[in-house]
């Protein structure tokens, strides 16, 4: 197993929120047809302390592409006015299933740091658990966040394009299995339908319990098995603009292997293309 938890409790989390070392972020994001705001509901309701992650809006503004990683430069501005500095242990939720409070942990860790956990069950945990949300929008103090940039954890176009010609990494696409076969529409407009060749399909959804909780080890290592998916092994994800990608390298930290690299672009970059191949079935 890692080191460094990936998940943490509702349990833990009321036992440490207090802790000066804390800093919790609401890291809520909704797929373009799901037609709902994450930073409004997160001034709703939100857990105590809780800053609003943004992935929309920490995110590399030159790209035509949602959401890619920004510059460390930018990560660390924007994470330091979160009053977030790298001594900080970064607990992130959400409220849609880990989408996008894995997203969150693995930018910390693509940006140098290790000391982030997930909420596991998000929002919904802590409410079962009978404990307060607030509203409004919460702001600290500024203050200095380094960025060391991972560039293991995370691949572009020519990454992709590199690994599937040698055929040394599995390409792992969490997106529903309709859409892998092109048999269901894209959730943005514009893209081609269908997987990369040689892809493998496991669905994130098979990776969380029914009640919003990440599954556990062993029924873990089964549905990563069952898609033929060998951890000992060079391991990529891709989805649809690499948000829910970043749910499979979290279920892969919890089994040991730390080095899971995210395709960023993911769909949104290799569908929306006319120079890549695409099978479908």
């Amino acid at each position: 197993m890692s080191a460094l938890p990936a998940l943490v409790s509702v349990d833990w989390l009321i036992r440490h929120q207090g802790d000066p070392d804390v800093r919790i972020l609401d890291a809520s994001f909704y797929l373009p047809n799901q037609n709902r705001d994450a930073h409004a509901e997160y001034r709703e309701r939100h857990l105590p302390g809780a800053a609003f992650f943004d992935v929309e809006v920490i995110a590399d503004p030159a790209s035509d592409l949602p959401h890619m990683l920004p510059s460390p430069e930018q990560f660390g501005r924007q994470v330091g006015e979160l009053g977030i500095d790298n001594a900080d242990r970064v607990v992130v939720y959400d409220t849609n299933r880990f989408l996008a409070s894995a997203r969150a942990w693995w930018m910390f860790r693509t940006m140098g740091h290790q000391d982030v956990m997930v909420l596991d069950g998000g929002l919904a945990a802590w409410q079962a658990a009978g404990q307060k949300l607030e509203s409004g929008e919460v702001r600290l103090p500024v203050r200095r966040f380094v960025a060391r940039f991972r560039p293991d954890l995370v691949l572009d176009l020519d990454g992709v394009r590199t690994i599937l010609e040698d055929g040394s990494t599995q390409i792992i696409d969490v997106r529903s299995p309709g859409r892998f076969r092109g048999a269901e529409p894209e959730p943005r407009a514009g893209l081609r339908a269908g997987h990369m060749p040689g892809a493998v399909n496991l669905p994130y959804g098979e990776l969380i319990d029914t009640d919003g909780r990440l599954l556990s080890n062993d029924r873990l290592q089964m549905a990563l098995e069952g898609a033929g998916i060998d951890l000992r092994l060079p391991v990529a994800a891709s989805c649809g603009s690499g948000v829910s990608a970043a749910i499979l390298a979290l279920a892969a930290y919890q089994l040991g292997k730390e080095d899971l690299a995210v395709y960023d672009g993911s769909w949104t970059e290799w569908g929306g293309r006319q120079d890549t191949p695409i099978v479908t079935e």
